[in-house]
């Protein structure tokens, strides 16, 4: 158990009002900029590509993150990381004011402002854990998914307007003027500086030694080294569901329905969100987790079905739904079995290996889509007359039968993360000694 300062949950409530609108302001960026690039280049690889390039910095410089965010005041990580950003989407401002935008000039802006993210990510879900007791852990991470909930619902039915308004360049704008607001946040706060522990004190070295411990006490755990390959496979999947569902929409329907697609999303995510910041989640959080991702693989299933738009809005509504549960049960397993004073490294390296998957699921997401699933249900093709029965033939419907066996992929993999033991008793591994025995055995 850790102690939590007097006050600090009102802390924790002023940084995460600051990111809450950071993170609706970068939704517009996203929707108006992803709108923009497949508008212009009607591929779903060139789509999936910008996607590609905000998750890669995240597998590649996660343990560096980790390590400078567990030497460093935490709350400085989230002020020079969301004023980093924030810079990158204004040099991408007056790359449109100018007239000079390229997809590639959309794709180096994205990296540079995933790549502050990605020390921001591990700052922030450590710097819950110092504000936060263990039994509102739960609930703090809801309200963390409620931030990105908000932004789901309200980026979409925004950033449609505004880019018929004032175009694409005055969406990153507004997004910038989020940044600054978050950054203000932070300036007026103070973080309680972690503890040192003795697990912290086995990690010490050099910035090389520290950035590989984060995964030295992952690999000594099986159960949460299973959890992180659980994720592995979750997160691949939903990889292509963000690389795919657009133009899977867009196939059958028009932009306008698209974002009221994606707004209905974001109200389960919304709806999902308030749930876990009321209820904290299950006792047995790993319950959760896996319980959730299985309704989720349901609703793949419905989304891929029939090219409707009501079932596909059902669909992705209770999709989203299921995420804050997930998430927020996932978070405080992890919050509450990792020492803070060495949770930047840990995180970092859960982020790194959790996501790792995704930078695949993109590359592959167009590929499959234009080459292979999308011709077998075109007109007159392959699977048209049997499979093309019951989902459709088309423009699209053959991502509708990559969403189907997505479906069955991930109930498969939540009954296997439920019959694998040291996933379903995360929650009783063995104490933090056997990580300072393997270090002290390493010296």
């Amino acid at each position: 158990m850790h102690n939590v300062p007097p006050h600090s949950m009102r802390v924790f409530i002023v940084v995460w009002l600051g990111q809450l609108v950071s993170l609706v302001g970068s939704g517009l960026t996203s929707f108006a900029l992803g709108l923009w690039v497949y508008q212009r280049t009607g591929s779903v690889t060139q789509f999936a590509l910008i996607s590609l390039f905000v998750v890669l910095p995240g597998v590649i410089l996660s343990p560096l993150a980790g390590a400078l965010v567990d030497r460093w005041d935490r709350r400085w990580v989230m002020i020079l990381s969301d004023a980093g950003a924030g810079l990158s989407t204004l040099m991408m401002a007056l790359l449109f004011f100018t007239g000079r935008v390229q997809v590639w000039h959309i794709c180096l802006a994205a990296g540079a402002s995933a790549t502050f993210g990605t020390f921001q990510y591990p700052a922030y879900a450590a710097a819950t854990t110092l504000l936060v007791s263990n039994h509102n852990l739960g609930r703090a991470n809801g309200m963390v998914q409620f931030g990105r909930a908000a932004s789901e619902i309200l980026a979409p039915a925004l950033a449609g307007v505004l880019v018929l308004t004032i175009r694409v360049e005055g969406v990153l704008l507004i997004d910038f003027v989020t940044f600054l607001f978050a950054v203000t946040t932070l300036l007026f706060v103070r973080f309680p500086q972690p503890e040192i522990t003795s697990v912290g004190q086995a990690s010490k070295g050099s910035l090389w030694r520290k950035a590989a411990y984060g995964w030295t006490y992952v690999a000594a755990r099986r159960g949460l080294l299973g959890l992180l390959v659980f994720f592995a496979i979750v997160n691949f999947l939903w990889g292509l569901v963000g690389a795919s569902i657009t133009p899977m929409i867009l196939g059958f329907t028009s932009a306008d329905v698209l974002g009221i697609i994606i707004s209905v999303a974001g109200g389960g995510m919304l709806i999902g969100s308030l749930a876990m910041s009321a209820w904290g989640g299950p006792k047995h959080r790993i319950n959760g987790v896996l319980f959730f991702e299985l309704l989720s693989g349901l609703c793949f299933l419905l989304i891929g079905l029939r090219p409707s738009a009501w079932l596909v809005a059902i669909g992705a509504f209770c999709a989203h739904l299921t995420i804050a549960f997930v998430y927020g049960s996932n978070q405080a397993i992890w919050q509450n079995r990792v020492p803070p004073d060495v949770q930047g490294r840990v995180f970092a390296a859960q982020q790194m290996i959790a996501t790792s998957s995704r930078p695949l699921a993109y590359l592959v997401a167009g590929p499959l889509a234009d080459e292979l699933f999308e011709p077998l249900l075109a007109p007159g093709g392959p699977l048209a007359g049997s499979i093309g029965q019951i989902v459709g033939v088309g423009p699209g419907r053959g991502i509708g039968l990559l969403f189907l066996i997505m479906g069955v992929l991930k109930v498969a993999a939540s009954l296997g993360g439920y019959l694998y033991s040291p996933i379903r008793r995360v929650e009783d591994e063995s104490p933090d000694a056997l990580v300072e025995s393997i270090l002290q055995r390493s010296h």
